[in-house]
C-alpha cells in the first residue's frame, strides 16, 4: 500500500508510487536512474514545511533523513559542507566544535538545509541575505543520474542554489559560516504608526529587526536582535520563562484565540487586543540560534511576499484597509521582515533590498479570499511570492518579475531535459 504523505499544514497530500530513503549519494543516483528508466518522476520532500505544492510527489518520493551530518569543515575559511537532509535545528551543534555559526536564520528551524535553500527561506536583517546566500558550494544529482558539483567560482551556482527542486536532488551544500556569536534580544510593543514611519530607517540601524501585527489593533510587536561576540555574559530565558512565554502564551494563547475566533468571528478584534497586551515585552540574550528561532505548535496556512523595502509600510497600511473593507476577521498576526539584495537568479531578493510580509490563516479556516487580497496588494508593489508559501501565480507573471528566469530555464534544460523532477507546481511556475 502506498504511504500517505502530507505537509506540515495539511494543505498538500500525496500517495507516492514509492518512498525511497537513500543514505549515500550513490544511492541517490540509483534512485534517479531507476525512476528515469521507468518514466516516473522523482521529488525530494525535505521536512514538508513548504505550504505550496512545490514538494508534491505523486511519483517517487525521496526522503533524505538518512543523508545528514558534516562532510568536512575548513575552520580557516569558516566553511562547512553538510549533507542535504540535515535539519536546521541540528546545525548549531554540528558547527559548535568548530566555533562557527550560520550568519542568519529564520524563525522556524524544522526544515532541511536543502529545502530551506531551494525555496529561498530567509530571516531578517538588512545586512544579511536569505539562507541561500550562505551557500558557496553545492552537489546535486541531475535528471540523467550525473553528479554535478558547483563551486563558489561557478557562475551557475547562483542559478542552482534557489533551484525549487527543479534541477536535481541536492546531496551536499557548503555554507559560508561566521564565528559563533550571541544575540541580545529586545521584544516590545510599540505604536504601529511610529514603527511604520521609522521601519526602513531602523532596518539600516539595527542588526535584525522585525515586527508582528495583529489585525484590528494599532500596536506593532517589535523584535530587535543585536549581535554580540560569543562569550559575553548571557541572560537567557529561564525554563519557566520559556514555558510561560512561548508555550503558554504564544502557542497556547494563539491556539485558544484562533479556535475561539473561528467559532465567534465577531470576537476577533477584542481577542487580538488582549493577545497584543499579553505577549512581546521582554529582554534577554543567548546563543544566536536560540534567539533567532521559536517554537510554532499552532498549525496555519501561510503566504509571503517580497516587495521593495521602501514599499513595506505602505503595503501594511493597504492590507489593514483591505481587512476592514472586506469585513474580514483575522486572528493570526502578520510578520514583517527585511533582507539584503542578492544576485541569486530566483531569490525573492534578487537585485533589490526587500521587505517581506507574511500573512497567516489558522489551519481550520479557508485562506483563499484573504490571501488573494494580500496577493493583489503585493503585486501592485512589484511583489514576488515566497516559493514555499501559498500563491497562485503562473509563469508569465513570474518571468516578468525575475530578470534571470530565462537563464534558469536554460540551466534546467541542461540538467533535467526530461523533467524527471517535475510536478504540477513546477509546470505552472516554470511553464513546463
Amino acid at each position: 500500500m502506498n504511504e500517505h504523505w502530507r505537509n506540515w499544514s495539511g494543505s498538500v497530500t500525496a500517495r507516492p508510487v514509492r518512498v525511497q530513503r537513500p543514505a549515500t549519494e550513490d544511492e541517490v543516483v540509483d534512485v534517479v536512474v531507476r525512476a528515469r528508466d521507468e518514466g516516473v518522476r522523482v521529488k525530494p520532500v525535505g521536512a514538508g514545511h513548504s505550504f505550496s505544492p512545490i514538494a508534491h510527489a505523486p511519483g517517487v518520493q525521496v526522503d533524505l533523513d538518512g543523508l545528514t551530518g558534516v562532510v568536512e569543515a575548513d575552520r580557516t575559511r569558516r566553511q562547512v559542507t553538510l549533507r542535504a537532509g540535515t535539519r536546521l535545528h541540528s546545525i548549531p551543534s554540528l558547527l559548535e566544535p568548530f566555533g562557527l555559526a550560520m550568519a542568519n536564520l529564520g524563525d522556524i528551524d524544522r526544515q532541511t538545509i536543502s529545502g530551506a535553500v531551494s525555496t529561498g527561506t530567509h530571516g531578517t536583517g538588512l545586512a544579511f541575505g536569505g539562507i541561500a546566500t550562505q551557500v558557496v558550494g553545492l552537489r546535486l544529482v541531475d535528471g540523467g543520474g550525473t553528479v554535478r558539483t558547483y563551486h563558489e567560482q561557478d557562475p551557475e551556482l547562483a542559478g542552482a542554489v534557489v533551484g525549487l527542486g527543479a534541477l536535481g536532488v541536492v546531496t551536499e551544500l557548503t555554507l559560508q559560516c561566521v564565528d559563533a556569536f550571541d544575540l541580545e534580544a529586545v521584544e516590545r510593543p510599540e505604536p504601529l504608526p511610529h514603527v511604520l514611519e521609522t521601519f526602513v530607517e531602523r532596518c539600516g540601524q539595527e542588526d535584525h529587526l522585525e515586527f508582528y501585527w495583529f489585525p484590528h489593533t494599532d500596536v506593532a510587536l517589535t523584535k530587535t536582535n543585536t549581535r554580540r561576540p560569543h562569550g559575553a555574559r548571557l541572560r537567557p530565558l529561564t525554563r519557566r520563562q520559556r514555558a510561560v512565554d512561548d508555550d503558554l502564551l504564544a502557542n497556547g494563547l494563539y491556539s485558544l484565540t484562533c479556535r475561539l475566533g473561528r467559532r465567534l468571528p465577531r470576537t476577533v478584534p477584542a481577542i487580538n487586543r488582549v493577545a497584543t497586551s499579553l505577549v512581546g515585552d521582554r529582554e534577554f540574550s543567548d546563543r544566536s540560534h536560540r534567539v533567532f528561532t521559536t517554537s510554532r505548535k499552532v498549525r496555519f496556512h501561510e503566504t509571503e511576499w517580497a516587495v521593495p523595502l521602501e514599499a513595506l509600510p505602505t503595503v501594511q497600511r493597504e492590507i489593514a484597509a483591505m481587512i476592514d473593507r472586506l469585513g474580514l476577521r483575522v486572528s493570526f498576526p502578520l510578520e514583517f521582515r527585511a533582507a539584503a539584495a542578492d544576485d541569486l537568479w530566483l531569490s525573492t531578493a534578487h537585485g533589490r533590498r526587500s521587505g517581506y510580509v507574511a500573512a497567516h490563516r489558522f489551519v481550520q479556516e479557508s485562506p483563499d479570499d484573504y490571501f488573494r487580497a494580500v496577493r493583489d496588494i503585493a503585486l501592485a508593489h512589484d511583489g514576488r511570492p515566497h516559493w514555499g508559501k501559498m500563491h497562485d501565480l503562473d509563469h508569465a507573471t513570474l518571468a516578468a518579475a525575475y530578470p534571470r528566469m530565462r537563464d534558469f530555464l536554460a540551466l534546467r534544460d541542461t540538467l533535467d531535459p526530461d523533467r524527471v523532477f517535475g510536478n504540477d507546481y513546477l509546470a505552472r511556475v516554470l511553464a513546463g
